[in-house]
């Protein structure tokens, strides 16, 4: 498996912060080289100070992903819901709708 050395330097990144520890040169060269791969001093530099200045958690949380569809609603019984239920359940379908024509963008791209 060929893996793109920019993703693993970005990978490494993700699993010092998930593993809770600082994103520094030292830590980003201690994984990448117990994952085999030798580091480039530009590049961990480059990525630790790019980081630096990145709330990584917000980021994640911004990250377009690519969902399952969801499972249609199964019937519920007849309530009335209120108003605010109901403009955020059609702001959700919005952002439901505005995924799928991103992804049938993406699909007619790689065909």
């Amino acid at each position: 498996m060929v893996v793109e050395v920019s993703t693993a330097y970005v990978h490494a990144a993700l699993l010092l912060h998930f593993a809770g520890q600082p994103i520094n040169e030292e830590n980003l060269k201690k994984v990448l080289e117990a994952a085999g791969i030798p580091p480039d001093e530009a590049r961990v530099k480059v990525l630790t100070a790019a980081l630096s200045e990145v709330n990584i958690e917000e980021a994640i949380k911004a990250a377009p992903t690519l969902a399952a569809p969801a499972a249609a609603p199964t019937a519920a019984p007849a309530e009335a819901k209120p108003a605010e239920e109901k403009k955020e359940e059609k702001k959700e379908e919005e952002e439901e709708k505005k995924e799928e024509e991103a992804l049938s963008g993406l699909g007619a791209l790689f065909g």
